[in-house]
């Protein structure tokens, strides 16, 4: 079967391997959506923390059962792409995503860049009559649902989300479902309008032209966001973004950087700020995020802006990184 796999930074390869063996509590699957997301164009670029070459890349993905206990041969389904081990700390106090021992597919082992996979049955999700591309955009907005949660968003209260990125938006999406208002802050102005176009975003900022502290206090009526959630993974934002923060705020890190983060502990501290982080979704993400798409909730074909066939994917990829390109997802079929 074919698969990509990323060599070493900045080279992908298409290259033949044999078909995966059912193991027992496995399914093999057939990949027929791939994702393209913030994590492989970093892995691609060789900024990707927790990463290891060569790597097969791809964890959102939709697929079609060939074996799997409990599942119907062509059946449509997706996958929870964070594998855990079940018994350490975080697995025994219902915490699975931040596992001690986490393999997440397509970072810490080969993923989804393939014509097939095997993987562990408990991960394999029911599509429930959702599209492939559909269940290819699952993930990330469930990353976003994670962060909203992790938050504790409540309705009618300032939510600033920096960074315009598939999960940024994600966050966004859910945000609104939530019923916050959202400010989106980010330096492109063409993401910025994809967020009033396409996900009815009313307050916008340009970081690259705007004083966005002094928008800040205009939008809030000079209190300042209670939430503020980085999904840009910029070192620079990150540590900006304690600026923008009200008292009592809470700080959510869903995007990641590989230095040290530093901030004014005694501006932090007197304003009784929470600061914490959002790693990978869960089961309930999931649901939550398909339930809202089967709702309507959610317009996934907005989020599609690039589609690209497998065969071709290696050889475009580089393209795929220029910001002048407009991509807010990348979809890659498999048919």
């Amino acid at each position: 079967m074919k698969i990509i796999s990323c060599r070493k930074p900045g080279t992908l390869e298409n290259l033949e391997i044999p078909m995966p063996e059912k193991k027992t509590g496995e399914a093999i699957l057939k990949v027929r959506r791939i994702g393209i997301c913030g994590t492989d164009l970093h892995a691609f670029e060789g900024t990707q923390p927790f990463f290891n070459y060569p790597r097969v890349l791809g964890h959102e993905l939709a697929l079609e059962v060939v074996e799997a206990e409990g599942f119907t041969k062509g059946e449509a389904v997706t996958l929870l792409p964070y594998f855990n081990c079940g018994t350490c700390i975080a697995c025994r106090n219902g915490l699975p995503n931040c596992c001690v021992a986490i393999e997440v597919f397509g970072v810490h082992i080969d993923g989804g860049m393939k014509e097939f996979v095997s993987v562990p049955l408990a991960a394999v999700i029911p599509g429930e009559g959702l599209s492939l591309d559909e269940l290819a955009l699952v993930e990330p907005l469930a990353i976003g649902a994670h962060g909203i949660q992790r938050a504790g968003v409540k309705k009618e209260e300032f939510v600033l989300v920096m960074g315009a990125g598939p999960i940024g938006l994600g966050i966004m999406e859910m945000g609104r479902i939530a019923g916050a208002k959202i400010i989106a802050l980010d330096v492109n102005a063409q993401r910025l309008a994809f967020c009033r176009d396409h996900l009815s975003v009313m307050h916008c900022i340009n970081g690259a032209t705007e004083n966005v502290e002094a928008r800040l206090l205009e939008i809030t009526n000079g209190d300042m966001p209670t939430v503020v959630m980085d999904a840009t993974g910029n070192l620079k934002a990150m540590e900006a973004a304690f600026q923008y923060m009200a008292h009592g705020a809470r700080y959510v890190l869903v995007g990641l950087q590989k230095e040290a983060l530093h901030f004014s502990h005694p501006s932090f501290h007197k304003k009784e700020a929470t600061l914490m982080s959002s790693r990978n979704a869960t089961k309930s993400d999931f649901r939550m995020v398909m339930q809202a798409m089967k709702n309507k909730e959610i317009e996934p074909s907005h989020y599609i802006t690039h589609r690209i066939a497998f065969d071709l994917l290696a050889a475009e990829f580089p393209y795929l990184l220029d910001p002048a390109n407009g991509v807010i997802k990348a979809m890659v079929y498999l048919d």
